[in-house]
């Protein structure tokens, strides 16, 4: 349908009646989400629903469940889940940015994030709080910086270009499986400095096959973490990441013998600490390994639903064609040309389906957030999806319009896909950058075609991804 001349895709999250699961979906987190106007503790009312119920629908229909929450309770509600401090969600900017703009003193992401300790490691700068997180933040922002991240624009574009010329065309493909090939290997090329070979195969394999397991969204609660030996699905991932470690170790170790290159992992490696001592290896083997879960999975899924929208929304996949061919003709793409098109494309991608539900913190006090009065011990999120479709800070918000990152650049408390404050991603600029080389080589070469219009919303693990891992088809240009 059309919209003062734009054209409306399907939500991601469809209330469609053609779509009978989505319809059930968001019936069912209509039961889920209903509940009292207040609460008995003081704190914002919530789903008097039963907690197993709310963690259910918190994992498995995240943007339905929000959605018919704040329906019923407004921009500030409170979800119980078992196990777990009261979670007490705000949507409002007002109370984003006084989250935001805590010092790490008073609030605690790393005690949030918690969760993801057995996946990440001990050493992971999204685990950690106050001056170890600081210290640990510190080492790991070089890399990311502008010279830097010029260099790895070539690797990123010569693996992109490699993968392209393998794909099938009028053949339908899972599109997430093909862009995770691209971001591992990008990953495995400018973070752990590995090159083709007996050593990379290796290490792809296991890193694949740990991430796999991983997939399930249940093992996000400490109850699913249980090692029933090595047939069961958290046994196996245990082993898979022993083994890992010990291939990390080896490459670490390999890497301090024969010297360093330009890869993060170099950097790394020629790291101090403000006493002057060196990371430690497995302070390096935690750091890596968290860059390859943040940066793996996330920015494949963004290149997927990037790719959809370009399958669904012809205007603009013309419109980023003639960009590229203004900025390079016929030649190979540059990593370092401005694109501002497909920039403000791959940000309205990320405002339309961020890849993470949400942000959260842990309070270490007590706090008022927004005229809010919360106690000690109360964890505290910002629902990424909720803000970026707030009707009142973007005008049809289910309207997918790169336009909006054309015109201006939104406040930092109404758009976040990368979080926020001093907890947000050091790998920002990394991300959006692979993403602009990688649709720039893919959209030279080829045109996706949509095999169906409405792509449904599921998590996998801690990403909100393409369900079925979004079949296309693509096309073959000139």
């Amino acid at each position: 349908m059309a919209l003062g001349g734009q054209h409306v895709a399907p939500s991601p999250w469809s209330r469609s009646a053609k779509d009978p699961e989505a319809w059930l979906t968001r019936r069912l987190a209509r039961r889920v989400a209903e509940g009292a106007p207040t609460a008995p503790d003081g704190l914002p009312g919530g789903p008097a629903s039963h907690p197993v119920a709310q963690m259910l629908a918190f994992l498995f229909m995240l943007g339905p469940f929000l959605e018919e929450s704040r329906v019923r309770f407004g921009s500030r509600l409170t979800l119980r889940m078992p196990g777990l401090p009261p979670l007490v969600q705000f949507s409002d900017p007002a109370a984003v940015k006084a989250i935001f703009a805590d010092d790490g003193e008073g609030m605690h992401a790393g005690e949030a994030n918690d969760v993801l300790r057995p996946f990440l490691g001990t050493y992971s700068v999204l685990v950690l709080d106050g001056p170890r997180h600081r210290a640990q933040r510190r080492l790991l922002l070089p890399p990311f910086r502008g010279s830097r991240m010029r260099a790895y624009g070539e690797a990123m574009r010569d693996i992109s270009v490699a993968a392209v010329e393998r794909w099938p065309c009028g053949e339908t493909v899972v599109t997430q499986r093909l862009m995770q090939d691209i971001t591992l290997d990008i990953i495995l090329r400018t973070v752990f400095g590995m090159e083709d070979g007996a050593d990379q195969d290796r290490m792809r394999g296991l890193l694949v096959s740990g991430l796999r397991i991983l997939d399930n969204p249940l093992f996000l609660i400490r109850g699913f973490q249980k090692d029933w030996g090595p047939r069961s699905p958290w046994g196996r991932f245990l082993r898979l990441r022993a083994q890992t470690h010990r291939e990390m170790d080896a490459l670490i170790a390999r890497r301090r013998r024969e010297g360093t290159g330009e890869d993060i992992l170099s950097i790394l490696l020629g790291a101090t600490h403000e006493d002057g001592s060196p990371m430690s290896d497995e302070e390096i083997r935690d750091e890596l390994l968290t860059l390859l879960v943040a940066g793996h999975e996330t920015t494949a899924t963004g290149l997927s639903w990037a790719l959809h929208r370009f399958s669904i929304h012809p205007e603009h996949l013309r419109r980023a064609q003639d960009e590229l061919a203004e900025a390079f003709g016929n030649g190979p793409v540059e990593p370092g040309t401005a694109l501002p098109f497909l920039d403000a494309f791959a940000r309205e991608t990320l405002r339309i389906h961020p890849v993470i539900g949400g942000v959260g913190r842990k309070l270490q006090r007590p706090t008022t957030i927004a005229g809010v009065a919360l106690p000690k011990g109360v964890m505290v999120g910002c629902p990424i999806y909720l803000v970026h479709f707030d009707p009142t800070r973007w005008p049809s918000p289910e309207r997918f319009d790169p336009e909006r990152f054309l015109e201006k650049s939104p406040a930092p408390y109404s758009y976040f896909p990368f979080g926020g404050g001093i907890r947000r991603c050091i790998g920002e600029a990394f991300a959006l950058y692979e993403m602009r080389i990688a649709l720039a080589v893919i959209l030279q070469r080829l045109e996706p075609i949509a095999v169906t219009r409405r792509v449904r919303t599921q998590r996998r693990n801690i990403t909100l991804t393409p369900a079925g891992g979004l079949p296309l088809k693509w096309r073959a240009r000139g």
